[in-house]
């Protein structure tokens, strides 16, 4: 696993070919591959023998762990830069601000969920890369030091002419010398070096989704010319990654984007491994004599344990297409074809957790189908569901039904009551062109995947979100396969896992 944290390059220096800084900070919250991340003060078992890579590329290796020191805030680490090619492009870079930020890659070998952030107790270093974007965009070179006759020292074991490459002698003027440390955005002087000129043309990798995705599956297929491109596409030393071309075929779709249900519960990040995982929970809770007299005896209930199996599901969805759709038709048909899936998965996952609600949850008193009886949904099944479960339920989640009885519900002098330019009126906001809003305090989500679309029993929930949680793998898959039978697949999968920790804390809308 691949972990981004905010760092501060303190300074890259040409002369002595290092480069500095603190590479990981405890306590502090970065977006991470796994999601929301934080390393908690000395998680990080550190083994000397470290590489400094490019983009977490093993392939392209830049330096190597000259020394470190662990302190209180953070791990400070100081890289020596091989006198390669590669190398040199990395002392520039990081000395002008185009290749600024450090990244690690750790083994987690410890790890606790809390709030939907991943913090990590215990870990493994793997690897440390020099990247283009850190975890936090503020963490940037803090200062550079370049200096005159600063020219790459000579490496016996250095390549740095590529394999069928031809590189001039030209050489560039040395830069001027300069005294102190100035700003890295400020910068002008440049590392001198001898620059590669390359006498093979370049491959334009400025592919679309559709296009990458389409080369891949020609390279499956063994045409040289597609693997060319799709290992120029990954080497992100010489592409800017994928880009949208200048024009694009339009589509009609009439596919809905977004898991309303999912973004109204908790979150968590799934285990990396197994198909079940385990969640401890208290079975009674102690209590305590608020009335004892003088010399009696102690007593109260004892607290007991137990714990909740939460199994772990895989969301998954196939395209089989022709070698001539393939061969004929336009590369805009993989963007849309990609982008379909990844509707179709978000429709499946959050459905998965509405059947969740209506099997777990409990059925609230009867109410009518009606904005009255919305309301007195609210007003009643509100305080049960914090006597339930200890805490507030802050969100209903309701189908396209409800949201068409909210908007057009009014008052007795047909004042709207849920628009928010008539203040004085209204008990909530919700528009006709929003699939959120507030009702009566509570936060309103609309849900389009929902299998009922009446206003009839589990057409709405209210739910406490500690109450449910919605554990996820770091992100979905696609996988690509040549078929003997003239036949190609694309499938989108993904695993999720749901966890019902107290099912009074979801509120079933209940009309008969």
């Amino acid at each position: 696993m691949k972990i981004e944290v905010p760092i501060t390059l303190t300074a890259a220096d040409s002369q002595s070919r290092t480069i500095s800084g603190t590479i990981v900070t405890w306590g502090e919250q970065g977006n991470t591959s796994a999601g929301p991340t934080i390393f908690a003060a000395d998680s990080i078992n550190f083994n000397k023998n470290i590489k400094l890579l490019l983009e977490h590329d093993r392939t392209r290796p830049i330096g190597k762990l000259l020394s470190h020191e662990i302190t209180d805030t953070g791990i400070v680490a100081t890289f020596k830069i091989a006198a390669t090619t590669a190398g040199n492009d990395a002392l520039v870079e990081a000395s002008t601000g185009m290749r600024d930020g450090f990244s690690v890659g750790v083994k987690v070998d410890s790890w606790d969920n809390q709030d939907g952030v991943m913090v990590i107790s215990k870990s493994s270093i793997v690897e440390t890369s020099l990247v283009t974007d850190p975890a936090i965009d503020s963490a940037r070179v803090a200062q550079v030091a370049a200096t005159e006759n600063s020219a790459p020292e000579k490496d016996a074991d250095a390549n740095p002419q590529s394999e069928g490459e031809q590189v001039s002698d030209t050489t560039v003027p040395e830069a001027p010398a300069v005294t102190e440390a100035v700003e890295a955005t400020s910068v002008e002087a440049a590392v001198s070096h001898k620059p590669a000129f390359y006498a093979t043309p370049r491959i334009n990798t400025n592919l679309t989704a559709g296009q990458f995705l389409e080369a891949n599956i020609k390279a499956s297929m063994g045409d040289d010319e597609a693997k060319t491109l799709v290992k120029a596409t990954n080497d992100t030393s010489t592409n800017t990654g994928l880009t949208l071309a200048p024009h694009m075929n339009e589509f009609i779709t009439t596919s809905i984007d977004g898991r309303p249900a999912v973004d109204s519960v908790s979150r968590g990040v799934l285990p990396g491994t197994g198909m079940s995982f385990t969640i401890p929970k208290i079975g009674t809770a102690p209590t305590i004599d608020g009335d004892s007299t003088e010399g009696e005896a102690l007593g109260g209930t004892e607290m007991a344990s137990t714990y909740i199996t939460v199994d772990v599901k895989k969301a998954a969805g196939l395209q089989t297409i022709s070698w001539e759709l393939l061969d004929r038709s336009s590369p805009a048909f993989y963007d849309e074809l990609i982008k379909e899936l990844n509707y179709a998965y978000a429709k499946a996952t959050d459905r998965a957790l509405v059947a969740k609600l209506v099997a777990d949850g409990t059925q609230a008193s009867t109410q009518a189908a009606t904005i009255a009886g919305f309301k007195a949904f609210i007003a009643k099944e509100t305080p049960a569901a914090y006597l339930a479960a200890g805490k507030f339920a802050k969100n209903i989640i309701a189908n396209t039904a409800w949201w068409e009885t909210i908007i057009t519900a009014e008052d007795g002098s047909n004042r709207p009551l849920f628009i928010a330019a008539q203040p004085a009126n209204s008990p909530g906001n919700v528009g006709v062109q929003s699939l959120t809003g507030t009702v009566m305090g509570q936060n309103l989500y609309v849900d389009p995947h929902m299998s009922v679309t009446t206003l009839i029993d589990d057409s709405a929930f209210l739910v406490v979100p500690e109450a449910v949680t919605f554990y996820e793998a770091p992100k979905t898959q696609i996988q690509v396969q040549a078929l003997a039978n003239g036949r190609l697949q694309v499938a989108v999968y993904g695993y999720y896992a749901i966890a019902t920790k107290v099912g009074a804390g979801i509120r079933r809308f209940n009309l008969t």
